[in-house]
């Protein structure tokens, strides 16, 4: 007689079902697990084993074989050490079996029995739902889960001698509550940036846009104040966004406590980051910086000093919006919906004057630019020059703008955005830098003066087609914050002077 129990195998943030099929018959003792596991899963019949003894139930001299079926899909991870465990405990009489009929299951048995918290409750308890299943799942991963439907019974022990007690109706177990809301420090305001007009206004409209954005000064100039400022003028997650971003963390093992926020995410590696930290990947493919920056920011600082393959990885997900993992027997794919915001110094010696001036000269910041790739620049919308803050500046008072203001225009600017998409049919995200080719040419087009500036632009700085439609994104996202409903001259002078540095760098490197 063969035990069935469902539980889920992880490809990217898809749950998907596999069923765990348990068998003890006559014949030599023997504990096999069958059906493409990895190290963790084989691991699991000597953790099985010392909990099972230690909730008191022995197991048999038989021979149990245990098939995680469909058996050509990976199983990687400890979460199939309670569906095995469950099974056998089924196959034993230990539990009933019709119990697990049409429950999804998932947890990390320890030695004495009790269930330790698993990666990935988050998505398994959405597709539990999805297929009208129950879910049982550890104590401390029920929090995360009830996040998925409130409609979704959850079952979530402490071990596994109460999951058995619940089974037989001799203890019930309450279904656990979502976890509170995160609630962070307060983001930075940009009232603390003293000068650096010219950098704040770079910084509202790559946020009202999603623009990537590339600050470039000497040592010392604000640069990554001011990046650090940007979460502060992005919108809350909308709810959809917000279970995105919450399944990610959830298989990457950041969920702690289930506790969710509505903040975006604003991912800062270090430059020291390998490709895998960056794209994802390993052994056991993981989420990276990129999809963990998903409705998001992910701030490299010094971004020369980032590996050159590193950066270069890159230039794929920035177009495609996800993060994609080949290997020899499966296909990984995370979302990576991100925007890109980069500080550089002009040169390794600074680049600016006094203390930070160059001592080797232009040759010095040629090779240093250079490990930044044209490809990668070209898929930079605003490139700044930002200069060094002068005394005056830092004793001049405050702004008198905040981040509340100037948040104010960057929501309304992109409620603009998602009213023009609903009303033109445009699928996917609805800002100005990510829309396709097809409908940007139909929201952005110019006015007379406007097209006759932007070809003799085009023509002059060399613009590539890319870089010639993000040249249109960034006018179009001038204009929302405008409130002008055609790209003007005026739009598009601006964001070719945004452009026209980045274009210089990139026929420099």
């Amino acid at each position: 007689m063969v035990t069935w129990v469902s539980t889920v195998a992880f490809e990217g943030v898809e749950a998907r079902a596999v069923d765990v099929q348990v068998q003890v018959a006559p014949g030599m003792p023997a504990f096999n697990v069958v059906g493409l596991p990895d190290k963790a899963v084989t691991e699991a019949r000597e953790r099985v084993r010392a909990a099972l003894v230690a909730s008191g139930l022995a197991l048999p001299p038989r021979r149990i074989t245990v098939n995680l079926a469909p058996a050509d899909l990976p199983k990687e991870g400890s979460h199939f050490d309670l569906p095995i465990a469950l099974g056998l405990m089924a196959a034993l009489g230990a539990v009933p079996q019709d119990a697990l009929a049409d429950v999804t299951v998932l947890g990390e048995l320890a030695l004495d029995g009790t269930i330790a918290a698993v990666a990935g409750c988050l998505p398994a308890a959405v597709a539990a739902h999805a297929r009208g299943h129950a879910l049982i799942c550890p104590e401390a991963c029920g929090a995360e889960a009830a996040w998925a439907s409130a409609d979704l019974p959850i079952v979530a022990p402490r071990s596994l001698i109460q999951i058995a007690n619940h089974l037989k109706g001799v203890q019930v177990l309450a279904r656990p509550r979502p976890g509170l809301p995160e609630a962070g420090a307060a983001a930075p305001d940009l009232r603390d940036v003293r000068g650096q007009e010219t950098a704040k206004r770079a910084l509202e409209i790559a946020a009202a846009g999603g623009h990537n954005l590339l600050f470039s000064g000497s040592p010392g100039s604000g640069k990554s104040m001011l990046a650090s400022r940007l979460p502060g003028l992005l919108p809350p997650l909308s709810p959809r966004e917000l279970l995105e971003v919450a399944m990610i963390r959830s298989v990457a093992g950041e969920l702690a406590g289930g506790r969710l926020s509505d903040r975006r995410p604003f991912r800062s590696p270090h430059h020291s980051a390998s490709m895998a930290a960056l794209v994802g990947g390993g052994a056991r493919p993981r989420p990276g910086e990129i999809a963990l920056a998903h409705n998001g920011v992910l701030f490299l600082d010094e971004l020369p000093e980032f590996s050159p393959q590193a950066l270069d990885a890159l230039r794929q997900p920035l177009e495609s919006g996800e993060a994609v993992i080949a290997r020899a027997n499966h296909r990984i794919a995370y979302p990576a919906r991100f925007q890109l915001v980069a500080a550089m110094n002009p040169c390794r010696c600074g680049g600016g004057e006094g203390g930070h001036a160059c001592r080797r000269g232009p040759r010095c910041a040629q090779e240093y630019q250079s490990r930044i790739s044209g490809p990668l620049l070209d898929r930079i919308d605003i490139r700044l020059d930002v200069p060094a803050v002068t005394a005056a500046d830092l004793m001049a008072p405050a702004a008198s703008e905040d981040s509340t203001t100037v948040a104010a225009r960057v929501a309304a600017a992109r409620r603009v955005q998602a009213t023009r998409a609903e009303a033109l049919g445009i699928a996917g995200s609805p800002l100005n830098a990510h829309v396709g080719v097809g409908a940007l040419e139909e929201i952005a087009q110019a006015d007379a003066a406007g097209r006759r500036l932007l070809r003799d632009a085009a023509d002059a700085l060399k613009l590539s087609a890319r870089g010639y439609h993000r040249v249109l994104r960034v006018a179009r996202t001038i204009a929302d914050l405008d409130g002008a409903e055609t790209v003007g001259r005026i739009h598009l002078a601006e964001a070719l002077a945004y452009r026209s540095a980045a274009a210089a760098e990139a026929r420099a490197a």
